[in-house]
C-alpha cells in the first residue's frame, strides 16, 4: 500500500477515488513517564518516553487507516494528514486520514 501526503503519485494515474479513510489512536501517559518528563524539562534533553508513546500512537493510527483502505480495495492512500490532540490531562490522540484510491496498473 502506497501512503503519501501528496495529492498524486508521480508516474501513476489514479483511476478511482474510493473515499476518505481514517484511523485514530488514543494513548495514556503514565505517571512515571510524566515525572521523568518534568525532570527533563528542568534539566533539558528529550523526553524519550513521550516520543516513544507518540510514535506508537502514530503507527497505530496509520495501521487503522490502511486497514480501512484495504477493505475498500485501495492500492494507495493520497493526501494523508496526521493530527495530534490532547484529551483530558493525560491522554494523547493521533488521527490519520487520507483518500483511498485505485491506481492504473502498469
Amino acid at each position: 500500500m502506497l501512503i503519501v501526503t501528496t495529492p498524486e503519485i508521480a508516474g501513476r494515474r489514479t483511476t478511482e477515488y474510493l473515499g476518505i479513510v481514517s484511523g485514530d489512536a488514543i494513548v495514556g501517559a503514565n505517571m512515571f513517564r510524566d515525572l521523568f518528563a518534568r525532570v527533563r524539562d528542568i534539566v533539558g534533553g528529550r523526553a524519550g518516553g513521550y516520543e516513544k508513546a507518540l510514535k506508537g500512537a502514530k503507527e497505530m493510527a496509520i495501521a487503522d487507516m490502511v486497514e480501512e483502505a484495504r477493505a475498500l480495495g485501495a492500492d494507495a492512500i493520497l493526501a494523508v494528514d496526521l493530527d495530534y490532540e490532547t484529551v483530558g490531562d493525560s491522554m494523547l490522540m493521533v488521527s490519520a486520514s487520507g483518500t483511498a484510491v485505485r491506481l492504473e496498473q502498469g
